[in-house]
């Protein structure tokens, strides 16, 4: 499988309020995350399965990439908490992508490539950041191919 592990674009700040579910993705989000997608078009980069988190601005990043995406997408509730097993059973295809939040994006990708989400710290998403993995969609069964800043796919233009 190849998987591409996706934090949502930029979002509007917090607001402090019971409100975060619904933050949408800031103007200057949008628009960069569509160049990014534009250097995934450069590079031939397709997918047949896209899952993403139902909190808004993972909705909306989801959203700008749907014409990268040849199958289904799905919208996963496992996406807005920390990862576990039946998130990983819910994941099917071999060119991936998930759209989510951090810290979670980041603890999936130590479990999958450490088997230690705890060691997240040792990889960071910025807001459109990608990590590309491939292997088996298990704990520890992956390799790390690339941590990439989204800058360098909207320089792919």
């Amino acid at each position: 499988m190849e998987l591409y592990l996706i934090r949502h674009a930029e979002a509007e700040p917090a607001a402090g309020d019971d409100h975060d579910a619904e933050r949408p993705l800031t103007r200057k989000g949008r628009k960069r995350f569509k160049a990014a997608v534009k250097g995934f078009k450069r590079l031939g980069v397709r997918f047949d399965h896209l899952y993403h988190s139902p909190l808004l601005r993972a909705v909306q990043t989801a959203e700008l990439i749907t014409g990268r995406v040849d199958g289904v997408t799905v919208v996963s509730s496992g996406l807005n908490h920390a990862p576990d097993a039946a998130l990983l059973a819910e994941i099917t295809g071999d060119r991936v992508a998930v759209v989510g939040h951090e810290p979670w994006m980041s603890q999936l990708l130590a479990w999958l490539v450490l088997d230690d989400p705890s060691r997240s710290e040792k990889f960071h998403l910025n807001s459109g950041g990608v990590a590309w993995l491939t292997g088996d969609l298990v704990p520890g069964g992956m390799i790390l191919g690339g941590l990439y800043d989204p800058t360098l796919f909207r320089k792919l233009l």
